[in-house]
């Protein structure tokens, strides 16, 4: 039960993130239940969708099963949105890994924490510039 309310907190934290920029965003029930669930979050702004598979995993690296990995790609490929893998790590904040940035092995698609730090995909980079007042504020961390 821990992981689980570790993990909706963090799902919140971008919501009300995402929401306090302008963004209308949905919180998914059930998502990660099973493979044709819908990705954690999904915000849209002025036409411009995005999905966020959100996990907040303090291990060495972050890993998806090849099922979920298919159906996260489908629901991009069949929506047009911008899907991303969405890391929240202790003591660093969040990373955005894009889907292609995964690597597959045997068991799952995965990407490592220094691979992630490497990329540095931080949310400003995929929302733009922060609006005039936000400005000066820290994002999320």
């Amino acid at each position: 039960m821990q992981r689980y309310s570790k993990g909706a907190r963090a799902e919140r934290e971008l919501l009300n993130y995402l929401a306090g920029i302008g963004f209308s965003v949905i919180r998914a029930a059930g998502s990660g239940v099973n493979s044709v669930s819908p990705p954690d979050l999904v915000a849209v702004k002025k036409g411009r969708g995005m999905a966020f598979e959100c996990k907040a995993w303090d291990n060495t690296s972050l890993a998806i099963d090849h099922e979920k990995f298919a159906a996260l790609k489908s629901w991009m490929e069949n929506t047009g949105m911008e899907t991303y893998m969405a890391w929240r790590m202790n003591g660093s904040g969040w990373f955005f890994i894009a889907l292609d940035e995964m690597s597959r092995t045997e068991k799952n698609y995965t990407v490592t924490k220094k691979t992630a730090v490497r990329i540095n995909r931080k949310i400003e980079h995929i929302v733009g510039a922060l609006p005039p007042e936000r400005e000066g504020k820290a994002a999320i961390s």
